[in-house]
């Protein structure tokens, strides 16, 4: 996943291996610059701060998982699709699960920081759903991104305990959230259908066809004829 020349892929793999062992607190960017073998001024042209950083590695697990997704089967729904494509995340997550579990450890009692990694955590799940084939336009589309999020974010938590083999435990819980979520937003959609109904009920006659009748501005009296 991370190659050995790039001075941004050594640096995120430097930081992750020093969490470790290491709180991800007493951490710094000198740190993680020399476990790269890279100086402090390449680091800052790659990263911001350390919430960069790991952005950087959420956004290399996005693509392993898209890349490494087995192609839907037919007759495949897109739930069972997704399910199959958020596992591979975290298979491909396997290998910095103690990492992880630190840096979780961290954030978990400083949700100032944890809130800086909710576009990055909103992003990733944006494409866990593209790449399951869900439709992501208009309202439902943000409402699937925001449930999809909040589902990854307890199942995450079950991973990082579970140590089965085949990760049993995450499965479990993540396909169970998944159909409660599904019929979560199967009863919404239902909800906001039957509002429009009333909504265009409650609408004149004119409005429904999609045009309302104008006045026409008084003409006034005749122009003189001219001579």
């Amino acid at each position: 996943m991370f190659d050995d020349f790039s001075k941004r892929s050594k640096a995120v793999r430097a930081a992750l291996d020093l969490a470790k062992e290491k709180s991800w607190g007493d951490i710094s960017l000198a740190d993680i610059a020399q476990a790269a073998n890279v100086g402090l001024a390449d680091l800052r042209r790659e990263f911001t701060c350390k919430t960069d950083i790991l952005r950087a590695f959420q956004a290399e697990i996005d693509t392993e998982s898209l890349a490494k997704a087995r192609a839907a089967a037919e007759g495949q729904s897109p739930r069972d699709r997704l399910f199959d494509i958020v596992m591979t995340r975290f298979e491909a997550m396997q290998p910095y699960k103690s990492a992880l579990k630190r840096i979780a450890a961290h954030l978990c009692c400083r949700p100032g920081e944890a809130a800086t990694h909710l576009c990055g955590s909103l992003a990733s799940q944006y494409w866990m759903l593209a790449g399951a084939g869900v439709k992501l336009d208009g309202p439902g589309g943000a409402l699937r991104v925001a449930g999809l999020t909040a589902i990854y974010c307890r199942v995450f938590q079950v991973w990082l305990d579970d140590d089965t083999p085949s990760l049993d435990k995450t499965m479990a819980a993540l396909d169970k959230r998944l159909g409660k979520g599904e019929r979560m937003l199967s009863g919404i959609e239902m909800a906001c259908g039957d509002v429009c109904r009333i909504a265009c009920g409650l609408l004149p006659k004119d409005w429904k066809r999609g045009s309302r009748s104008q006045p026409q501005p008084d003409a006034g009296p005749a122009p003189a004829a001219s001579v």
